[in-house]
């Protein structure tokens, strides 16, 4: 498609999971399944598909009491995220056929 486009990013779940974690420095798993409504295992196949591509960072600090897993992008992640948004943008702006605005 264009430069800066990322498939792996693109799919609406995971686009939604890095514009969330791109406002924070983490965020509790349980969090942000509550924030996209979806279940448990929804959640973890979209994390698994940007920790693979290396976008995001899962960690499970022990400590006192309950584990939690926390999500965080990576600094790739992040730059990956802005210039996919900043593709979007650029499609979204640019003149459709003959000059005339698309849509």
């Amino acid at each position: 498609m264009s430069e800066g486009f990322d498939d792996t990013i693109h799919a609406p779940h995971r686009l939604r999971i890095c514009a969330f974690l791109d406002a924070t420095t983490s965020t509790e798993f349980g969090v942000l399944r509550d924030v996209l409504g979806v279940a448990d295992s929804v959640l973890s196949k979209h994390l698994k598909v940007l920790q693979d591509a290396g976008h995001v960072e899962i960690s499970k600090p022990t400590g006192r009491g309950r584990v939690k897993t926390w999500v965080s992008l990576t600094p790739g992640g992040k730059q990956a995220y802005h210039r996919h948004v900043a593709a979007l943008r650029a499609l979204i702006d640019s003149p459709g056929p003959a000059g005339h605005p698309a849509g």
